[in-house]
């Protein structure tokens, strides 16, 4: 197994830590930053998110860099992505961050880009993210990450950047999804 795929892993295994650290229910007490409180499991949280997070950059940059894209990575790397986000965003419902609504949309479009991608690599094609989706995984982690840490750069001034960031992440997750099934219709069409 190569390195980027290796890292591909280690975002996987921070998924349990994240979850364990935001809904146990164990408190570390409460930390004032930039005029914003919060539980410090919650800050916690969210720099595990962020960190796992930057792992998908950091992989497919060294993946694409040092030519050691391979099947698998193409495989894990989208789930990686699917189980982080899915995982923070179900946390961030539980805590009432999150309207759940929201939620089932993204979670919902992940499980069906999914099952397409299973449905094409039983034809034998594997077919990586495209931009359009990972300006999705982007967006959704941008948002994520800005409720996790409870609007702390914009609390001050009112701006509900939170709440825009996952609005913006619904727009690219429908949108994506549309996408891809329209490019990769043909297992439908063909179908009896």
């Amino acid at each position: 197994m190569n390195l980027p795929n290796k890292i591909t892993i280690s975002r996987i295994f921070l998924i349990p830590i994240f979850l364990i650290i935001m809904v146990v229910p164990f408190s570390w007490g409460e930390i004032s930053l930039l005029g914003t409180t919060m539980p410090v499991t919650h800050f916690v949280g969210a720099l595990i998110f962020i960190i796992a997070s930057t792992t998908d950059w950091i992989d497919g940059h060294y993946a694409r860099k040092y030519n050691m894209v391979t099947n698998l990575g193409k495989f894990l790397d989208p789930l990686a992505d699917k189980l982080l986000v899915s995982a923070a965003l179900i946390v961030l419902v539980e805590l009432h961050l999150a309207p759940s609504w929201i939620v089932i949309i993204i979670i919902s479009r992940e499980f069906a880009v999914t099952g397409l991608r299973l449905v094409l690599a039983g034809e034998g094609e594997v077919v990586a993210a495209n931009m359009l989706g990972k300006i999705k995984t982007w967006t959704q982690i941008v948002a994520i990450s800005a409720l996790l840490l409870h609007n702390i750069l914009f609390e001050m001034i009112a701006i509900p950047f939170d709440m825009i960031a996952l609005w913006v992440a619904l727009f690219f997750t429908v949108w994506s999804g549309w996408d891809y099934f329209i490019k990769n219709k043909e297992p439908f069409i063909n179908s009896k």
